[in-house]
């Protein structure tokens, strides 16, 4: 077993050997830019982006024509809200989303706030999950467009997708997903789902990292967008750009090899995920699951060590690579904002760890994730009069701390 352990495969993935052999000569022999349309080198350019095109579009339920190729999915995220708020802004001003968002999403709401638009937080449940009836209840005659994740990067929790989107359709308002953690992951259709953009980017998917895509609607409706970037009239005029084309034939790959693999890779990762949440719930107490217990990322598993630190853990068992809960970026120290927003206290919060099981994860890796973080959790909270309180059933809640 190859140490250190990688279980954080919701901030990348390893790129997949496969998917490295297809993109090789696209550095060397066949280097042509894909825009160059007047000799050979351009033409076979072109070729392997349009194949790319098609193969991320097929993933997705889309046609290649609706895919514009980006350089990753904060870029496609601010394009399909940026690009639909000042396109349809003569239409209205109202945006609804929800507070359990990427930061993608979120920044570039709060900036669109400065200008003007009007953005609805939906209230998330204790599992991260939205109520139906108060998005029903949210549209306005200024609503342009629902901006709802696939599935949560942190807590793994599914947003229904179908039924949003069957409600935006009623109402005439566009539907964006962010689909990164989503795609490959969970049965997407655009069509089925009634989604009219969509952004998700190769390094979730074991393809390159500096390579996204936005699927954006041709047909009932056309969506229209102001592009962000301009020069050159590239990606249907929405993004301007000499097109990353090793990167873009990656992407094909990987979404291909994700589109093909996908059930028996669900099953792989439900199974190494269902067992690391038995292995340490069935050796320690005060273990709390964040996130929809069955709707869910088939590789998501974030739990919070009650009476631990979570950088503590993670410092713990170094020899395992997971992210912390406690912080959302770096430079904070601040809980996360989305176990805040499902009503998670901050003494949880701070404790939760994130594990992000993946394609290349083993049986044998979980089994030694499971020794380890039992080791290390009983190690700290041996050192915790708080959890030798709670184990004599005090609640510590009720205790007032304040000194005399």
């Amino acid at each position: 077993m190859r140490k250190p352990i990688y279980l954080d495969n919701h901030a990348t993935t390893r790129l997949d050997p496969r998917v490295l052999e297809a993109m090789l000569p696209y550095f060397t022999e066949k280097f042509g830019n894909a825009a160059s349309r007047n000799h050979a080198f351009g033409w076979e350019a072109e070729e392997a982006v349009e194949q790319a095109r098609e193969q991320v579009g097929r993933l997705i339920g889309a046609e290649a024509k609706e895919m514009l190729f980006t350089s990753g999915a904060t870029e496609s995220d601010n394009l399909a809200l940026v690009g639909v708020a000042e396109f349809y802004k003569e239409k209205g001003n109202h945006i609804i989303t929800a507070p359990t968002e990427h930061k993608a999403i979120l920044d570039t709401c709060h900036m669109l706030e400065q200008k003007g638009f009007r953005v609805t937080y939906l209230d998330v449940d204790k599992f991260g999950s939205i109520d139906l009836n108060q998005l029903a209840d949210a549209f306005t005659d200024k609503t342009i467009l629902v901006s709802l994740m696939a599935a949560n990067n942190e807590i793994g929790t599914l947003h229904p997708l179908g039924e949003v989107g069957r409600l935006t359709r009623e109402r005439g308002v566009l539907f964006h997903t962010d689909a990164t953690q989503g795609v490959g992951h969970m049965d997407l259709d655009v069509e089925a789902m009634n989604i009219d953009l969509a952004s998700f980017t190769a390094h979730k998917i074991y393809g390159p990292k500096g390579v996204g895509a936005l699927y954006v609607r041709r047909r009932k409706p056309r969506v229209r967008l102001t592009p962000l970037i301009n020069g050159g009239g590239h990606e249907r005029g929405m993004r301007s750009g000499t097109l990353n084309s090793p990167g873009i034939v990656g992407f094909g790959a990987a979404a291909e090899l994700c589109r093909v693999e996908a059930r028996s890779e669900r099953e792989h990762l439900v199974a190494l995920r269902d067992r690391l949440r038995k292995g340490i719930q069935g050796e320690l107490d005060f273990v709390h699951l964040n996130g929809h217990p069955t709707e869910r990322h088939p590789g998501n598993l974030n739990l919070s060590f009650a009476f631990v630190e979570g950088e503590s853990l993670i410092m713990g068992i170094s020899d395992i690579a997971v992210s912390s809960g406690s912080a959302c970026t770096s430079a904070s120290l601040e809980p996360s904002y989305v176990l805040r927003a499902l009503g998670v206290g901050d003494d949880l919060a701070h404790s939760s760890i994130r594990f992000g099981i993946g394609r290349f994860n083993t049986l044998e890796e979980i089994d030694h994730t499971i020794k380890r973080v039992v080791e290390v959790v009983s190690r700290l909270r041996e050192m915790s009069p708080l959890y030798e309180m709670a184990q004599e059933g005090v609640d510590i809640k009720t205790i007032n701390w304040s000194a005399h």
